[in-house]
């Protein structure tokens, strides 16, 4: 079994209460003892809370909530968002980070967020990744005042969940979690969207399964996984069994070779409607691959939120195969959307396929015969012809004539005829 396992040292750093903690330290206030909120006080009380400081966590008022949730009897301080600052200070954490390892082995996760492989430095420091990670975290905190928390782990999957699930917990904010942690401490998680990539919608989804911890999941059925949610099923259950073989390099965007669709929405989408919008620019990427005979193999999804909230996220996932099939790329892309959303409105979609290869063949698994690939292909083939022939609304799907569809105006606007 031992191919299947990475046995690296990789770090998973987190600033707590990121915006929060930027908004005190410019103050000169302590957000340990200070109760400070991050949200827009124009919109009332029923503005999102963006951040809160780690005082008020301790008193039970969570970030991303609604002001008139936070009890009536706890007074606070609101500060609007600045996201020019939280940028000045994350590119100086990022600054601490490069002293330490370089660029190629730094993935910035997100704005306070970010992975260290740091395997092929701890024989030049002399120290363990614990001692190295202690040593950074005193960095940060001497150089911007910001606290953070650090995961440890064999691969990339355990480094995120002991922070995220241990590290907070510990006095000196680091947990160290390897191979011999899955079954004692992995496998212990409940709920499942306690478990970074599973989601609250991908939770029901699997508690319809009878799926309730990460154990089950462990034991379920690979190939049952794969047939109801294609690759991300297997990564579901890969990532049960605390195996990832994923590596910072596979996180490094090449523009010149990628293919990238975005688009700013007109009004604000949801976690309900936006998935229309995705299938409908899955749709534009897969005719670009498949005009140019190429496949990809890295996936990206970016969510851009109303600039009422600001903020969003984009993150990508490196598939086993590459693939053209835009049913492939759409459960991609929604295995994301289903991991990182937060149930804020929607205002750009961005969707990215790298790491594009010439399309050698049909791309076949276990599930589907050469005759059922051919035909999803040739049907795609044929619909790319129609559009090429007579405008890119000559012929639409029926989800084109929801009032949420964007595709036809946008087709109008590029040179699509009417249909």
């Amino acid at each position: 079994m031992e191919d299947i396992y990475l046995n690296r040292h990789f770090l998973c750093i987190d600033l707590k209460s990121f915006f929060a903690s930027c908004e005190c330290i410019e103050r000169g206030i302590d957000p340990f003892s200070y109760p400070l909120v991050v949200a827009n006080p124009n919109q009332g009380m029923g503005a999102i809370t963006l951040a809160v400081t780690p005082f008020l966590k301790t008193l039970g008022v969570k970030s991303r909530g609604r002001l008139f949730e936070i009890p009536k009897n706890i007074k606070y301080t609101i500060v609007k968002p600045r996201m020019s600052l939280y940028i000045k200070k994350s590119t100086e954490v990022v600054g601490i980070y490069l002293k330490y390892v370089a660029d190629t082995d730094l993935h910035i996760y997100s704005i306070d967020e970010c992975f260290l492989d740091v395997t092929d430095y701890l024989k030049m420091y002399q120290k363990s990744d614990y001692e190295l990670a202690l040593e950074i975290l005193k960095d940060i905190k001497k150089t911007t005042g910001l606290c953070a928390t650090c995961g440890i782990g064999s691969n990339m999957l355990l480094a995120k969940v002991a922070m995220d699930i241990e590290a907070k917990h510990n006095q000196d904010c680091i947990a160290k979690w390897t191979y011999a942690d899955i079954e004692t401490k992995l496998w212990k998680i409940s709920p499942l969207s306690k478990m970074w990539g599973i989601g609250p919608r991908m939770e029901v989804k699997l508690n319809k399964l009878g799926i309730y911890s990460i154990k089950d999941l462990a034991y379920y059925n690979r190939d049952k996984l794969k047939k109801l949610y294609g690759v991300m099923g297997v990564e579901l259950w890969n990532h049960a069994n605390g195996i990832d073989l994923s590596r910072i390099g596979d996180y490094k965007k090449d523009d010149d070779k990628s293919y990238s669709h975005s688009q700013v929405l007109f009004k604000d989408y949801n976690g309900n409607n936006i998935t229309l919008i995705i299938k409908e620019m899955i749709e534009v990427i897969g005719a670009r691959l498949r005009s140019n005979h190429k496949t990809c193999q890295v996936i990206g999804l970016g969510i851009g939120y109303s600039k009422n909230v600001g903020g969003g996220f984009f993150h990508s996932i490196k598939l086993d195969n590459p693939t053209d099939l835009e049913e492939e790329i759409y459960k991609t892309c929604l295995f994301i959307f289903d991991k990182f959303y937060q149930d804020l409105p929607i205002r750009k979609v961005s969707i990215a396929c790298g790491d594009l290869k010439n399309k050698m063949g049909l791309q076949l698994n276990i599930f589907d015969t050469i005759n059922e690939v051919s035909e999803k292909e040739n049907l795609s083939i044929a619909i790319d012809n129609i559009k090429e022939k007579y405008g890119k609304n000559a012929i639409l799907k029926a989800t084109s004539l929801l009032n949420d569809s964007t595709i036809r105006d946008r087709n109008k606007k590029i040179g699509g005829h009417a249909a």
